[in-house]
């Protein structure tokens, strides 16, 4: 079918131009008078003919012709095309159809031509396409359906490809639709043959006597046969969902044999492996695979095919056969790395263990499959003269210690063992990699502990040893101070004698405090309230450019803690991190509960999974230098400059944090901040004991409590090994009118007692001591009089000896150094209140 079509014609322009030229060449010869009225009478012939075909042209009677509409080899390919077209308008005519749409329509001519919505109309298994391409048509979209339209004569049906699309996207067009069809019966049948030759390959191959899987170059499994999957026991709905993976179904390392093959861009390489298969049930199958894999222009690995052959049947057949599928299970499974190598170095075979640790680094075996790169640069040239000496003959070659290569710190250790030379065989050495860096790690964190309890120990001896020395300058002090008054020229002095002793004093404390032998006064803490409290003095201490941040868990658990010393470790942290912000920062102080559960999630070394609560004070400062964070708490360690810092901070809060039974852990990024992280353990009101404790001990304020007598009477035997500070004790209590006996260690103190009879009201004794500690000579006490009263003095913390005594032993303590004042006032309260 085809519209009316309008030709024009050149001729016909120059025939009614030339007409024109000819009345005006007459209308100038006849004159103008006389051509005047013939003159306005061409004129308005003229008007009219123009204004006729003004009209004309409006109402679409006349229209001008397009000469590329005229184009006759563009109408012969429409014509003659082997789909069918047809154009039709917005209300579906058909404006245009060639020959084979009217053959696929089944139209007799042009006048039986119908679109594609009424050829079709009453077919269901067509009209929902049909249905879909209008709305496409009428959105002016491109769409595109195939359909299977049954004969209706009982005869085989056929295919259809419809397609529909707007004619152009100019506007004047937009109204105008192209439909096409096709017949594609023919495709669609050598389709269905080709996937029915792929479904019997396919049948065929699940069901062949040998195994097939094929792996992405992720590690996940694309495809198994149905024979391999009946071996391990899988379920083939698995295969290719992402569920499978490579990992999954070669048992141990075996996996790392097959995706570290190296290879160049267009490589094709087949590599013959002996691995155990896991089945679901965790079983092993000994198998030997055939892997072939490809590698594109690019160098990457494409997906791999591989062939498996079961190896199980084989192994009661043949002898030989038995015992080398066992030999290769001992070759793949050993926990080390093995390899043999020639005299460069180069690996000839390796097992699963040591494929594995070269995909781990990052400059491993590759092309090359030196072994040399396994380890650092630094360490390579001891692991080559190793393989030399091999290649040489020669036995007992010593273990290299080396490190292996990458960005993280791993160590390994590699046993070179020379073998039998084989003309034949590239192979001089089996070498032997145990890695160490675990060993390395606990060997260094054992040896860091051990020194810090060395350091500990002699910190604590050294801090005893001081104190008697302080408690001798204090009691003489105070001896001074009572002897003069404050209008005397010397009293400044001394003054400033005992605010350097009291300076000392505090220094010594610190170090019992880090080496855990310090006298702790433990009380259920809210570490929230705790924490409030404390604000106001973090402040001031931090300044104005460093902003607190406070964040507290709701529901905190308690803990029992010294709250002086707990204190102690948050101002100590919150002035290291000021010092560590010059410029200003952020100081974040945040606590939560943390469960057994997410502390057994902590990974942190030596904590073990119990209730804590935690407290993290980080800070967003300059950061520690990785190669002195593991000395942070080490005492006397300091990176600050002279005279402004003692280097004890840190090591003091090791020590209560440790000393209180928690942990701390520091985390650091330099240039970037620190966090403190201290755990420590939940306190459970519930199991706490039910009697008292073993005897209150006084406040080291205690010279500010009300004294207005600390006079008294009685007899008291004071047992001092310092013969300075047993005199001047002996001194200042005989000045408050007791009666002193003075021994010089346990033995003599028996004595003592021995010869008054056991007239004594009170025992004041030193706790470490030659030939008979304190606990000893309480011990021996008690058995000859029961409700005597001791008082213990000691610049160790009470725990320390309070462990060796029986129990409910009752006894008063005070801690050293200590002032006149306090002596004698913790001497009346023990004999007058005890």
């Amino acid at each position: 079918m085809d519209t009316p079509r309008r030709s024009g014609s050149i001729l016909l322009v120059l025939a009614v131009a030339a007409g024109i030229v000819a009345a005006a060449v007459v209308f100038m010869m006849i004159g103008r008078a006389q051509a005047q009225p013939y003159i306005l009478g061409l004129l308005a012939l003229l008007a009219v003919i123009g204004l006729f075909c003004l009209f004309g042209f409006a109402s679409g009677i006349v229209r001008f012709s397009d000469g590329n509409s005229e184009d006759p080899v563009m109408r012969q390919i429409a014509d003659q095309a082997f789909d069918g077209i047809a154009v039709t308008d917005s209300h579906g005519h058909v404006m245009y159809a060639n020959a084979a749409y009217l053959a696929l329509t089944g139209a007799a001519g042009a006048d039986d031509v119908r679109p594609v919505e009424r050829v079709f109309i009453g077919n269901p298994d067509v009209s929902e396409a049909v249905f879909r391409l209008l709305k496409a048509a009428r959105e002016g979209k491109r769409q595109q359906e195939e359909v299977r339209v049954a004969a209706g004569d009982g005869a085989q049906g056929r295919w259809l490809r419809l397609r529909v699309r707007p004619l152009s996207q100019a506007r004047r067009f937009s109204k105008f639709s192209v439909w096409s069809l096709a017949d594609i019966t023919r495709d669609r049948e050598r389709q269905e043959d080709v996937f029915q030759e792929l479904q019997h390959a396919i049948e065929y191959l699940d069901h062949a006597p040998c195994g097939f899987f094929s792996v992405s170059p992720a590690g996940e499994v694309v495809y198994i046969n149905a024979t391999l999957a009946n071996w391990l026991d899988q379920d083939l709905a698995e295969i290719g969902s992402g569920g499978l993976k490579l990992a999954d179904i070669v048992s141990g390392d075996g996996a790392a044999l097959l995706t570290a093959i190296p290879g160049d861009p267009g490589d094709v390489k087949t590599e013959t492996f002996d691995v155990d298969l896991r089945m679901r049930n965790g079983k092993t199958l000994p198998a030997r695979l055939y892997h072939k894999l490809a590698f594109g222009a690019d160098g990457r690995p494409g997906a791999s095919r591989t062939l498996v052959i079961s190896r199980a049947r084989e192994e009661g057949a043949d002898p030989q056969r038995t015992a080398e599928v066992r030999f290769m299970r001992f070759f793949d499974h050993t926990p080390m790395a093995i390899a043999t190598v020639d005299r460069a170095g180069t690996v000839v075979r390796a097992n699963a263990r040591f494929a594995k640790l070269a995909q781990s680094l990052p400059s491993a075996p590759g092309a090359n499959k030196s072994i040399l790169a396994v380890a650092s640069q630094r360490d390579r040239a001891a692991l080559s003269a190793a393989i030399a000496r091999a290649a040489e003959g020669q036995g007992d070659i010593a273990p290299v210690e080396a490190m292996l290569d990458g960005q993280a710190e791993r160590w390994g250790q590699f046993f070179v063992t020379a073998v039998e030379k084989d003309e034949r065989d590239a192979e001089i050495a089996i070498v032997y990699m145990l890695e160490t860096t675990d060993k390395r790690a606990l060997e260094n964190r054992v040896t860091q502990q051990q020194k810090m309890e060395m350091v500990g120990q002699l910190a604590g001896g050294i801090a005893h040893d001081f104190n008697n020395v302080l408690s001798a300058i204090m009691m003489a002090n105070d001896f001074l101070l009572n002897a003069h008054k404050p209008t005397d020229p010397s009293f400044q002095d001394i003054m400033q004698i005992k605010q350097n002793a009291t300076r000392a004093a505090t220094l010594v404390r610190q170090l019992l405090a880090f080496s855990r032998r310090q006298t702790l006064r433990p009380q259920v803490l809210d570490l929230g309230d705790a924490l409030s409290d404390l604000t106001m003095l973090l402040r001031r201490l931090i300044g104005e450019k460093v902003k607190l941040d406070l964040v507290h868990s709701r529901d905190l658990w308690p803990v029992k803690a010294d709250l002086p010393q707990f204190e102690q470790v948050i101002v100590n942290l919150a002035v290291n991190a000021r010092d560590a912000m010059p410029d200003g920062g952020k100081l974040t102080i945040r606590t939560a509960n943390i469960g057994a559960d997410e502390a057994a999630r902590l990974t942190y070394k030596g904590m073990p999974p119990a209730d804590y609560v935690g407290i993290e004070v980080t800070d967003s400062g300059t950061g520690i230098p990785p190669d002195i964070v593991d000395k942070i708490f080490e005492p006397f360690f300091s990176t600050k400059e002279v005279g402004k810092g003692t280097g004890l901070g840190l090591s003091t809060v090791y020590g209560i944090v440790k000393q209180t039974g928690g942990f701390i852990y520091v985390e650091s990024q330099e240039g970037h901040g620190t966090s403190f992280r201290i755990f420590l353990p939940r306190h459970h009101p519930e199991l706490d004991a039910a009697a008292e404790p073993v005897a209150p001990a006084p406040d080291a304020a205690g010279a500010a409590k009300p004294r207005a007598d600390l006079t008294g009477q009685g007899t008291i035997l004071l047992v001092e090994d310092e013969d300075g500070l047993r005199s001047l004790n002996a001194r200042g209590l005989r000045s408050r009118g007791y009666t002193v006996l003075e021994a010089a260690n346990g033995v003599e103190a028996l004595e003592t007692l021995e010869e008054q009879g056991g007239a004594v009201d009170l025992v004041v004794s030193d706790v470490v001591m030659p030939e008979m500690d304190g606990p000893t000579l309480l011990k021996a006490m008690r058995e000859r009089n029961p409700d005597l009263k001791i008082i213990f003095v000691s610049g160790y913390a009470e725990d320390a000896f309070a462990r060796s005594l029986p129990e409910n032993q009752q006894f008063a303590f005070l801690p050293k150094p200590f002032m006149l004042s306090q002596l004698v006032a913790q001497v009346k309260e023990t004999m007058t209140g005890a």
